[in-house]
């Protein structure tokens, strides 16, 4: 059995799935198996991944529905002691796999585990920035407290032990926006995160990502699962305000006031800071404008998402 499986989705990315593979292959830790899903990719992918031949590899593909079930088709096949993700634009440094495992060889009674991250733009890479005190080479921290600027967990920077999955469950295929930090929520709600401040992967910044896109944030539904337990955590409340946030700001950018309206009525205001409060009230030109400055800043590593 191997140690890590490492579960790689792809729909429609020919143009870097070799590069992420490469990523892999060439990690100094190799007691590994990849699980590749291609979820119905209408491009060269495959032709891309058939060029790799190596006994680790595990090619599925499926059509396409979506990368919540691509990726809980991958869990099901894995047979290893933990469990990674990587998506197939990213990347990561050839010690990923060998600091995790020391990390998990040091700290057995801990179940997952994340790395810091790099953003590369087009102009520029530079760290991701988080909301998380630097004590020593790793902290162990709380999911919601440690996540109110960069997410702790992030799909390709983290590494679960597959028990955690037997636990909290895996992707909810109900969700096509954001439906991976739906499960960080559930996971941190049961578990602390082992975070290293070592940058062991780097994110791609695509403008094309659906990420990027407007319409990404969380459904309704996704609010409506934890309506009972914000009430009374605190800590989940102010992150899914953050959430709420976003939701709300990208709603009246896209003209969808109604939406806009019901969730702002659910933010604590007291909580999400005067910032933040301003930006909830400025109409969506001005909002368009800033955003649009921001967005620029954040490409070129002089700021961040106004998002968050």
């Amino acid at each position: 059995m191997p140690y890590f499986s490492i579960v790689i989705t792809v729909y429609n990315k020919e143009n870097f799935v070799g590069e992420t593979l490469e990523s892999v292959l060439k990690q100094t830790y190799t007691d590994f198996e990849i699980i590749i899903v291609n979820d119905g990719s209408t491009d060269n992918s495959e032709t891309v991944i058939q060029t790799f031949k190596d006994s680790r590899i595990q090619y599925f593909f499926q059509k396409n529905e979506g990368v919540a079930k691509a990726r809980n088709f991958g869990i099901e096949k894995t047979q290893g002691d933990y469990v990674c993700f990587l998506d197939a634009d990213d990347y990561w440094n050839s010690n990923f796999l060998e600091t995790m495992h020391y990390y998990c060889q040091k700290l057995p009674e801990q179940k997952v585990f994340a790395c810091a991250i790099e953003v590369e733009t087009e102009n520029k890479t530079f760290p991701a920035n988080y909301s998380i005190d630097k004590k020593a080479d790793f902290e162990i921290v709380d999911f919601f407290t440690a996540s109110q600027k960069e997410c702790v967990l992030w799909t390709s920077s983290s590494v679960f032990q597959k028990s955690v999955f037997e636990s909290v469950g895996h992707f909810d295929t109900n969700i096509k926006k954001g439906e991976d930090t739906e499960l960080w929520i559930r996971i941190g709600l049961q578990y602390p995160i082992v975070f290293l401040w070592q940058i062991l992967a780097k994110y791609v910044y695509d403008k094309s990502s659906v990420s990027r896109n407007l319409t990404y944030f969380f459904e309704p539904y996704t609010f409506e699962k934890y309506a009972l337990e914000e009430k009374k955590n605190p800590k989940l409340k102010q992150y899914l305000d953050l959430n709420r946030f976003s939701a709300v700001i990208k709603c009246k950018l896209n003209g969808d006031f109604e939406t806009a309206k019901l969730l702002y009525k659910e933010i604590d205001l007291e909580k999400i800071g005067w910032k933040k409060e301003i930006l909830l009230q400025l109409p969506s030109l001005l909002l368009k404008s800033l955003i649009s400055f921001k967005n620029f800043l954040a490409k070129i590593g002089l700021g961040k998402s106004v998002f968050r």
